[in-house]
């Protein structure tokens, strides 16, 4: 590995990550340090890049009336969402424990609340209607009728939106792609009108918006607003009808760049923003966004430590001891986390697969991976794993979650304890 491919590689881009000297630190700690003092696998989320992307989006979007509406399923660590609710984040959640998890971080937040999902419970459709949520984005014909029967069981009126199908494609995993006709979410546009009619009648019900969302880690604009220029329609079509629609919710999904590819969040955004807002100039609604890879991404690691580097005829492997279960993503989506090494000895380069030590021979976080040579005991970070990483976590082979560090201003503190075997089992009964 020559110097030049070296400073190349050791260059993290927009990451709150970076070396400083032959360490890596996020926000001034060394988190060789943290790996020490409170053990791997351990996440490490940076609060004050997490206040950077949530200003960025703020800043973007000035002049227009919108709540940011945090996804909580991105993240869902209470310290997080305490933060971001003191930021005046609203949330948006897609099951009664998430609502529970916004009201323990931020009571007043709930008000700032919208409720996805394409399988609302009654139980959970009744504590969002008595914590006072701003709406819920209704996904079936079902949901109209089963929403109204609540309400008014509980004497409440339910704000609603419909979330509308605009079957715009847009260059993601399959896995994560949701506004084509072929998708279980949402309705299909043609649908909406006809819907919004019979719901203005139910009781307990008030057509307040429409929501759109068509996927998730998309990182072209073009989508976006293509899929907002045909809600507005809808909306204009509404209010026509003589609906009082208010409110857009334009969703999530905007990506980032898991890789070494160039990435400018500032320039994304600005350009997310302008996209957005052209199209719904003039028409008098406040806008809703549902960030959650956006914001969180970036912000987070997940460290572990080499337990073994072993030769398989050809192939190499470096064994962690973090695995599927802590971290996901590559074995469901085929995604690349950039793998880094806590500290820069000096070694040549090397081409392994990083894995696990789960019983799967999915287990695994990169194949024929470049690095720093990584020998046993050696730290290394998984980056941008602040999204989708502890919230799609498992006790699969009955192993502990990790646990989780944030640092703000220089300093780190705990803000989850590592999981114990006796807490696992502390539900089962023989």
């Amino acid at each position: 590995m020559n110097e030049s491919t070296t400073n190349s590689m050791n260059d993290l881009g927009p990451r709150p990550f970076a070396y400083n000297g032959p360490r890596l630190e996020v926000s001034g700690v060394d988190l060789v340090s943290l790996a020490e003092q409170y053990g791997t696998p351990l996440y490490v989320y940076s609060a004050d890049n997490v206040r950077s992307r949530v200003e960025l989006l703020q800043r973007a979007f000035a002049g227009v009336d919108h709540t940011l509406c945090y996804a909580v399923k991105a993240n869902s660590s209470l310290a997080l969402l305490k933060l971001l609710g003191e930021m005046g984040c609203g949330f948006d959640i897609v099951s009664g424990g998430e609502l529970e998890r916004v009201h323990r971080a931020d009571a007043e937040a709930q008000s700032r609340v919208v409720f996805s999902g394409v399988g609302k419970l009654a139980w959970e459709i009744d504590a969002a209607l008595e914590a006072g949520i701003l709406m819920f984005n209704v996904e079936s014909e079902a949901e109209v009728e089963l929403l109204s029967a609540r309400a008014q069981a509980l004497g409440r009126t339910a704000r609603m939106a419909l979330r509308v199908n605009p079957d715009v494609f847009a260059e993601t995993h399959p896995y994560i792609s949701t506004g084509m006709s072929e998708h279980k979410f949402g309705i299909a546009i043609a649908r909406a009108r006809a819907i919004y009619a019979h719901a203005a009648k139910l009781p307990g019900l008030e057509p307040a918006g429409v929501s759109v969302h068509i996927g998730s880690q998309i990182r072209d604009v073009a989508p976006f607003a293509e899929s907002v220029k045909r809600v507005r329609q809808l909306i204009e079509e509404l209010r026509a009808d003589g609906l009082n629609i208010r409110y857009l919710d334009a969703g999530g999904g905007f990506g980032i760049e898991y890789g070494r590819k160039a990435f400018d969040p500032a320039e994304r955004v600005t350009a997310y923003a302008a996209a957005i807002k052209e199209v719904i100039a003039g028409l008098g609604v406040h806008l809703l966004l549902e960030p959650g890879r956006f914001i969180i991404a970036q912000a987070g690691a997940l460290l572990t430590r080499v337990i073994a580097v072993k030769q398989n005829g050809a192939k190499r492997f470096v064994i962690t001891d973090a695995a599927m279960n802590d971290l996901i993503r590559p074995a469901l989506y085929q995604a690349h986390h950039e793998i880094v090494p806590l500290e820069l000895r000096g070694r040549a380069a090397q081409v392994a697969d990083i894995v696990g030590p789960v019983c799967e021979s999915g287990d695994f976080f990169a194949r024929d991976r470049e690095t720093e040579a990584l020998e046993a005991g050696d730290l290394v970070a998984l980056l941008d794993a602040g999204a989708y990483g502890m919230s799609l976590s498992s006790n699969y082979n009955t192993r502990g979650r990790a646990a989780e560090v944030l640092v703000e201003g220089g300093k780190a503190r705990l803000i989850r304890r590592r999981e114990t075997v006796e807490e696992m089992l502390a539900g089962e009964v023989l």
